[in-house]
């Protein structure tokens, strides 16, 4: 017995909705689990707005197990493994989702969805669509699942099922112990951060309609117009008209935005120092550790040995870059007895240079030379072997 067979003896249009659905949900949930920690941020912007704080703790291995449950259900849908019960999980994943992104949407509390983390950025309303298209054919997919049946015989079965469990999980558990495997961050390897941060000549900026809410004081008569027409008709000089609330300013065309545009490297009396850290001509390190009561002490430990040897050998500077108040670093900096000196910046753009809890960016120029996550930090000789001795 073929899959090929029993393709064709499958309803066309369940079929249509089986491929359409579970390749979705698979190319969803792999673009969150290539960046796990990315999407747990996204969920603990959720948890803020239903009051979960209590969740935070839980955000990695919650973002872990939603891409893995969504790449198994997209897979299990394709093979016809378990059809009922995938149908269920299907349609009550999509009514989760369906409800985050219309709430995200009509509240205007989480701005992009994560949906297909930052490869692809959705606004609020665009998430909202795609699931309500998704939440179409699932309903087709749930009303046929009777009529679901598994491609291949059980024990092949059975085997399939447990690899794809395994690599759905594995994928997540990888990436988020071993940074992404595709960098779809503005701090990617090879890019300048300094130009990314520049505005080109002649670049159009984000253009905006006024729009005012007018009312006759004679007559009681109401009006709704644009800033423009509001000037062009000359009713602003008629004193009878008066403007009622506040104006609405709404974005009609998206300029260009900067990559990075919330970059602000300070030192503890708050003097800005990212140019100067930005443009250094030689080799220097940026240990990012946005927040120090979760960083991997052991991890700092060794940094801290690379960093010391790093400068006595070679001069190479390095600078740890936290979002934690002064008081707080500096403490920590003395109980770790620290080498390098500590710079602040927002946690936002510190979590977006890379994804872990120290990570260390090798910058020469301003431009990102490597990155690593703690875990696959090289140690001292094999740095010196890779950068600072090359012909």
């Amino acid at each position: 017995m073929t899959t090929t067979k029993k393709i064709h003896e499958g309803p066309i249009v369940l079929w249509i909705c089986r491929i359409f659905v579970g390749v979705l949900f698979i190319f969803s949930g792999l673009i969150k689990a290539n960046d796990p920690l990315g999407f747990s941020y996204k969920l603990e912007e959720y948890f803020g707005v239903f009051h979960m704080q209590f969740l935070n703790n839980l955000s990695v291995a919650l973002a872990i197990f939603l891409c893995a449950l969504e790449m198994f259900f997209g897979f299990a849908l394709l093979i016809g493994t378990r059809g009922k019960q995938v149908a269920w999980g299907l349609l009550l994943l999509i009514i989760f989702f369906s409800f985050l992104t219309f709430y995200s949407a009509a509240f205007k509390v989480v701005q992009t969805c994560g949906c297909f983390g930052d490869a692809i950025v959705l606004t609020p309303w665009q998430s909202f669509g795609k699931d309500m298209v998704l939440l179409l054919l699932i309903l087709v997919i749930f009303k046929k699942r009777a009529e679901i049946q598994p491609l291949f015989k059980p024990l092949a079965e059975k085997r399939i099922t447990y690899i794809a469990i395994i690599l759905s999980f594995g994928v997540g558990i990888y990436t988020y112990n071993f940074l992404p495997v595709i960098d779809f961050l503005p701090y990617k390897v090879g890019a300048n951060i300094l130009d990314e941060m520049k505005t080109p000549p002649g670049a159009q900026p984000d253009q905006f309609e006024i729009t005012y809410h007018l009312k006759n004081s004679k007559t009681g008569e109401e009006k709704v117009m644009n800033d423009k027409d509001y000037i062009k008709s000359g009713i602003w000089k008629d004193n009878s008209w008066k403007i009622v609330g506040d104006p609405e300013n709404k974005l009609i065309k998206k300029g260009f935005s900067p990559k990075i545009v919330d970059l602000a490297i300070n030192d503890a009396s708050g003097s800005n120092y990212t140019n100067e850290l930005l443009s250094n001509p030689f080799y220097n390190l940026m240990i990012v550790a946005y927040d120090l009561d979760k960083t991997d002490a052991k991890a700092m430990g060794r940094l801290n040995a690379i960093a010391l040897d790093l400068a006595q050998n070679y001069n190479i500077r390095t600078v740890i870059l936290t979002s934690n108040s002064a008081k707080d670093a500096d403490a920590y900096s003395k109980a770790n007895h620290l080498f390098s000196e500590v710079f602040y910046a927002d946690e936002v753009p510190l979590k977006s240079m890379v994804r872990a809890n120290p990570g260390v960016l090798l910058l020469k120029n301003g431009t990102i030379i490597n990155k690593w996550h703690y875990h696959t930090m090289p140690d001292y000789d094999v740095l010196v072997k890779q950068y600072l001795q090359q012909p």
